[in-house]
C-alpha cells in the first residue's frame, strides 16, 4: 500500500483485516456455485472493465485483495489509482485459479466501484475550485468499517481529509457549545483538557452566525473557525472579521451549483458530507477473457 495515499495508522484501518473480514463475510462455508460448476485446478483470465467516465481509485485495493485471496494470482496493473478513465478501457488483467478470480471479483468490484465514485465526485467539486486556495475536505459521514476506504478514495480524487475520528482534532459543535454552556466555556474547557492531558491537538469550532464569529475572536485559543449554512455574504463578513488569524472552513449545504462561489469567497477548507454518504458507485465488470 502506499503510504503517501493510504497512511494506514493515521486511519485506524487495517486493510488486511478489512479484507479478511469481508471475504469471509461472502464465503461463510465455501462458494458452493464456483465449487460445484469449476474444476479446482481450472485456470482463467479476467479483465476489469470500465463502464462509465471517471476517475478510478481502489486500484491498489484491487490488487491487495487478489493477493489476499490467493497469492499466486498474477495482476497486472494498466492504469493506476487517480487516473480519468473512460468507457472502454481496461483497468487490470488478473490469471490464474479461477475458482480464487471468482471469491474476488465481488469484493474487488464492490470496493472499487464506491471508492471511484467517490474519487470522480471529488475531482469534479475540486475542479469547480479551480483558481481559489480553496480545498475540499470530506467529513466524518462514512460507511461504518469502510472510512478509511472512503477517505482515501476522496485523497485519490484530488480532496484533502478533515479530521478522520474524533481522535486526532476537537471540534466544537452546536451541541457541544450548547452543552458546554456556550462558546467561551466550550473553548476554554477544550484548552484546559488538552493541557491537561498533554495532547497536542488542533481546536476547530463551529459558528452559527456572526455574533458567535465575533464571541469566538473574543476569546481566541482556536485553529479553525467553521461557518455552518452561511450565506456568501455573511461568510465574506467573517472571513474580514477573522483577519487572517485562524484557519476558516465553510460547511453546510453546499453543492456542485454552489461550491465554487463559495471558494471565492476566500475561505481555506470546504467540507462537504455528500462526497461519503451521497455518491453513485461507478460502473465496473470483471469479465472472463
Amino acid at each position: 500500500m502506499s503510504k503517501k495515499l493510504f497512511p494506514e495508522k493515521n486511519y485506524h484501518f487495517n486493510v488486511k483485516q478489512f479484507i479478511k473480514q469481508a471475504i469471509a463475510e461472502d464465503i461463510g462455508d465455501g462458494d458452493h456455485t464456483s465449487l460445484s460448476c469449476i474444476p479446482s485446478k481450472a485456470k482463467g483470465k479476467a479483465k476489469l472493465l470500465v463502464k462509465e467516465n471517471a476517475v478510478i481509485a481502489g486500484v491498489e485495493l484491487a490488487v491487495e485483495i487478489f493477493k489476499q485471496v490467493d497469492k499466486s494470482l498474477k495482476v497486472n496493473v494498466l492504469i493506476n489509482d487517480g487516473k480519468k478513465v473512460k468507457v472502454g478501457d481496461v483497468v487490470l488483467t488478473v490469471e490464474g485459479n479461477s475458482q480464487s478470480i471468482l471469491l474476488a471479483e465481488r469484493l474487488v468490484l464492490n470496493c472499487m466501484q464506491r471508492m471511484s465514485g467517490i474519487a470522480t465526485k471529488t475531482n469534479q467539486l475540486v475542479a469547480l475550485c479551480k483558481g481559489t486556495k480553496t480545498k475540499v475536505i470530506d467529513t466524518r459521514k462514512t460507511t461504518p468499517n469502510m472510512r478509511g476506504l472512503e477517505k482515501w478514495a476522496v485523497v485519490i480524487g484530488g480532496g484533502a481529509n478533515h479530521r478522520i475520528g474524533l481522535y486526532d482534532m476537537i471540534l466544537i459543535k452546536d451541541n457541544h457549545i450548547d452543552y458546554a454552556g456556550g462558546i467561551p466555556q466550550a473553548i476554554k474547557a477544550a484548552n484546559k483538557y488538552l493541557k491537561a492531558k498533554k495532547k497536542k491537538l488542533k481546536i476547530e469550532i463551529e459558528a452559527r452566525n456572526l455574533d458567535e464569529v465575533k464571541q469566538i475572536l473574543a476569546i481566541g485559543n482556536v485553529h479553525r473557525v467553521m461557518f455552518d449554512n452561511f450565506s456568501y455574504a455573511n461568510i465574506k463578513k467573517a472571513i474580514k472579521l477573522i483577519d487572517g488569524k485562524y484557519e476558516t472552513e465553510a460547511s453546510g449545504g453546499i453543492t456542485e451549483k454552489t461550491i465554487g462561489e463559495y471558494a471565492k469567497c476566500g475561505v481555506d477548507f470546504i467540507s462537504v458530507g455528500a462526497l461519503t454518504h451521497h455518491i453513485k458507485s461507478i460502473d465496473l465488470s470483471l469479465k472472463a477473457y
